[in-house]
Order: C-alpha cells, then structure tokens, then sequence
C-alpha cells in the first residue's frame, strides 16, 4: 500500500533572505508614510474647505443685509411668495449659487426661502445670535439638509436689529470639492511610493552585495562566531579603520601591547606612543614576521590591509622562544667552550703525565697550581668587585667562555657593585646581551679584549663595556637599537636584531639610558645608566648594653 506525502504546506512569515526583508520593510515603510501623509493632509483640506464654506456663506448674508430693498420690503410688505423680499433674496441667490437666503424677522418668521410654502412659517433653528447683533458661522442640519450656515443682523435705517439674513451652501459641494482632490493627492502618494520603493530596491541591492545574501540569523552566528575564535585563538589580533583608528582588540592583544578597551576608537599612536610597535601598526614599516620589542616581550607582526581601507595586523608572542634561542646559543658556546677545554684539559694531562714520568715532581705541582690558581684568581677578582650571585656568576661564565674563544674578559679595577639590586635578572640581561655583542665583535682579531665596568653613583648603576673590535660608524649608533637591525649573520633558531633593543627598551622602562660611542681603543663603548637600581641600604641595629 502506497502513501502519497502530504503536500508541503505554505509558510507565510517573514522571508529569510536580508535583501528581501530589507526591501520589504522599506516598502511597508515607504507605504505607510505615503497613507499617513496622505491622511494628515485631508484632514486640514476638510476643514479648510469647510471653513471656506462657511466664509462664503457669512459674506452672501452681509451682502444680502446691505441691500435696501430687503429692509424696506421687511417693514413694509407681509411674508409672500411673491414679495419684494422673497424675489429679491431668490435673484441673489441664483447670482450666488448658494444653498439657500432665508430672511426672517425678530419673531423667527420668514420672509424668504427656496421652498415657497415655507414662507411665513418659524425657521427650525434659532436665530437668537444674530437677532442678538452678532455674525454667525456654523455647520448645521436644517429643513433643506446638512450645509455651511452664515447668519448675520439685519438693520433699518436707524441701524436697529429688525430681523436677520442666514444663507446656506449646500454640504455635498463641499464634500464633491474634497473627494475632487484626492485623486491628485493618490497621484502624488502614488509617485513618493514609486520613488520609496525603487529606493527600497537599491538600498537592498547595496545590503545584499555587502551582507553577501545572507540571512539575519546567519549574519548574528557568523559574529557570534568571529567572537568566539577572535577572543579564543592564542594569537594578537588588532583591527584598524581607514583612518587609522582601533576598532578592535582581541583578548590576546590586549595582553601583548599591555591597552584594554580604552585604546578602541584611537591611533596606535595615542594608545601606544611612539615606537616600533606602532609603526608595524600603522603600516609605517612594512614586511612580513616584523620583530618588535613591547616592555618585555619580543613580538612578531603581520599586517594585512582590508578592502575596506583598513588593515588587520596580528602579533605572536616569540618571548619564549626568543630566550629558548639565546639559550641555546649559549649552551652551543658553552659546549664549544667545554670541548676546547676538553682538548686543553688532555694537553695539561699529558704534560702532567710527562713530567710525572721524568720524575720531576716538584715541576708537576708548580704546573698544577698554575693551573688551578688562574681560575680561583679570576673568580675571586670578579666576585670581589661584583657582590650580587647572579651577575658575578654570569661573568664568571662568560670569562671561561671568553678565554676560550681567544678574548680576554676583565672587570675594571673602578667596578663596584653591592648586593642590593632591585631587579638583578634584568640587568643580567643588560649584561649578557651586551657582553654577547662585544665577544662577537672582537672574535678573530689579534689582541681581543672586552672589559666590563660596573659602578654605582648613590642608587643609580652605571654600565660601561668596551671592545677592541672595528666600532659602529656615527652614523649607525643608533639603528643598533633597532628591533630587526643587525649586522651579524642570522642564527639557525630565528632573527637577529632583538638584544640591543631590549638593552635599551629594559633600561628606558627603569627611568635610564643606553648609548654607544667610540672606546679609548678605537672599539665600541656601549653605556646604559640605570636609576634607581639599587634599593636602600639596611642600617644595622644598634647594639644597647642590658643594664642589670
């Protein structure tokens, strides 16, 4: 047995495309203002016709007053069809085309009316206004139907009230001159609806190119979306406008460049101050994996203009990574460092073996203790002058490392250095980045030297190391700061360029400098000065005699 599926049925609703949901709200909303326009201009059209209306009819009663015959005939002739008032009223208001002239005196009596039999009878509505010497106008239901109504004093010669004059203009000519207008008035809501509409079109058209004929719902899952991931990825990203403004930050970027919300709607330049940083962001330096330094942490730029005439740049922490490198190029000169002495180990062993051989022992521990004496003395004299563990460590290391490499490394005999450093892993740093630089500028050349001076001026740290190598030119001094700017061959592990800018980026976060001249030798001098870098020394507790 066979089913035949229902048939689909029809879902009436709101479409789901943004183009036709566009287009139809601006038609709906083109062809209400088309009716509500429509509708406040014949309001204030009825009551102008009608106020027109009654003007008129008030001007025929004070037209029909004034006329002589009409008093005179009042005073002095009965209420007749064929009266002088009746045949005077009718030839003004033949003349006039109005409604109606009723003429009547102070008892309500008319004189005159389009209906004869009506003569000599009481008008239906009161005159007493009027009779009363006031002019009236008004819209009211009489004998002869709903008309604009003018009722005015009638005077004798002596100008006293002695009847009174109400002309009538027939209600349906009011309403045939306001039915009369409003096909022009559809004509004219019919073009502003044409224009509202093909205007509706073309704005959807625009809607539809740049939502791409997307549903609504689609456009809020797509933001939805974009939120989730922008916020979500391990990775900076920073939206500019065309005029160079941010107008958007994810979380990732906030936590890089050190800003949070109050940088949304200003430059890179006022949310971040001058700088690298802000140049990559701008688009001032151009490039692709542009390093840059940010307080602490070494950055990887990209940036990528939109269609739009903005740009979407994104930032990748390389920190870690960056120290992973340099410590791995340690390690390697450390371990070149240890095969060398390795190989000088084996000699000094074999000379040893030698001299033990020939019996010459006396020889043998004059050779040992040279031995072992040049290292304590070069450990002692760094550890004299410098008190702080951490950096003494580092120059001790990089003495051994500097030996065998062929450079000597001395600590000036100026140098002093308490234990009272503030931040001693940054000026390690300082130190280490400096004297790297300074062994690879003097690497290969005859008399190699590099001296470190460390020496304090109250709780300020002043750092001086020179070289015996080629120098920078004047006109360099200052690109060596520069994040990206090297000389040197780079490294398997990444880029050079990066720690003579964290010299100086360290030393400015602290209040200092860093600057690099010419040494006494020719060589390079590199100076970074470090305020207060040294916190206050302990005063020792004074000893006080227990008296018993």
């Amino acid at each position: 047995m066979s089913h035949t599926p229902p048939a689909r049925r029809l879902r009436l609703g709101m479409p789901r495309r943004v183009f036709s949901q566009v287009l139809l709200m601006q038609v709906t909303l083109a062809a209400g203002v088309a009716v509500l326009a429509t509708g406040l201009f014949l309001a204030p059209l009825s009551k102008q016709l009608d106020n027109e209306a009654m003007r008129r009819a008030l001007a025929i009663a004070e037209t029909t007053a004034q006329d002589p015959q009409i008093a005179q005939g009042l005073l002095s002739t009965p209420p007749t069809a064929d009266g002088p008032v009746q045949q005077e009223a009718e030839r003004i208001r033949r003349a006039t085309h109005a409604e109606y002239i009723v003429v009547l005196d102070r008892h309500w009596v008319r004189w005159s009316h389009p209906t004869t039999s009506q003569i000599g009878h009481e008008v239906s509505t009161s005159p007493s206004g009027a009779l009363e010497g006031k002019e009236v106008m008004e819209i009211d239901r009489g004998t002869l139907g709903r008309s604009a109504r003018g009722k005015v004093p009638l005077y004798d010669a002596d100008h006293h009230v002695i009847g009174a004059v109400s002309v009538g203009i027939a209600y349906d000519s009011v309403r045939a001159r306001l039915i009369s207008a409003i096909p022009g008035l559809l004509a004219y809501a019919g073009g502003a609806l044409a224009v509202g509409a093909l205007a509706a079109w073309l704005i959807s058209r625009r809607v539809q190119r740049q939502t791409r004929d997307l549903a609504f719902s689609d456009i809020s899952a797509l933001l939805a979306e974009r939120e989730a991931m922008l916020h979500g990825i391990r990775e900076g990203v920073v939206a500019l406008d065309r005029g160079g403004r941010i107008r958007l930050l994810n979380d990732e970027a906030r936590r890089l460049l050190g800003i949070g919300d109050e940088a949304v709607g200003r430059t890179p330049d006022e949310a971040l101050g001058a700088g690298r940083t802000t140049d990559v962001l701008v688009g001032r330096v151009t490039g692709t994996d542009l390093l840059t330094v940010r307080g602490r942490r070494v950055l990887v730029a990209n940036r990528m203009p939109t269609d739009d005439g903005g740009a979407v740049a994104t930032l990748r922490d390389r920190t870690e990574l960056e120290q992973l490198g340099r410590e791995l190029d340690s390690t390697r000169g450390l371990i070149d460092a240890l095969r060398a002495q390795d190989h000088e180990h084996a000699n000094r062993m074999h000379t040893l073996l030698g001299l033990l051989e020939l019996e010459m022992y006396d020889d043998a521990v004059e050779f040992v203790g040279e031995v072992v004496g040049d290292h304590r003395v070069t450990a002692e004299q760094i550890t004299e002058k410098i008190h702080d563990p951490l950096l003494a460590a580092l120059l001790v290391g990089k003495a051994t490392v500097a030996a065998e490499r062929g450079v000597a490394l001395w600590v000036s005999e100026r140098s002093r250095l308490p234990d009272r450093l503030v931040d001693p892993r940054g000026l390690v740093t300082v130190v280490g980045n400096l004297v790297d630089n300074a062994l690879d500028a003097v690497a290969g050349t005859p008399h190699a030297r590099v001296e470190v001076e460390l020496r304090t001026d109250g709780r300020t740290v002043v750092l001086r190391v020179r070289d015996t190598g080629p120098g920078i030119p004047p006109d360099q001094r200052e690109l060596v700061f520069t994040e990206g700017w090297s000389t040197k061959r780079p490294p398997a592990h990444g880029k050079r360029g990066i720690g003579l800018s964290l010299v100086r980026r360290l030393a400015e976060r602290q209040g200092g400098s860093a600057t690099v001249g010419t040494a006494g030798g020719g060589g390079a001098e590199f100076t970074v000065v470090l305020p207060e870098a040294l916190s206050e020394p302990e005063l020792e507790p004074e000893r006080t005699a227990s008296n018993n």
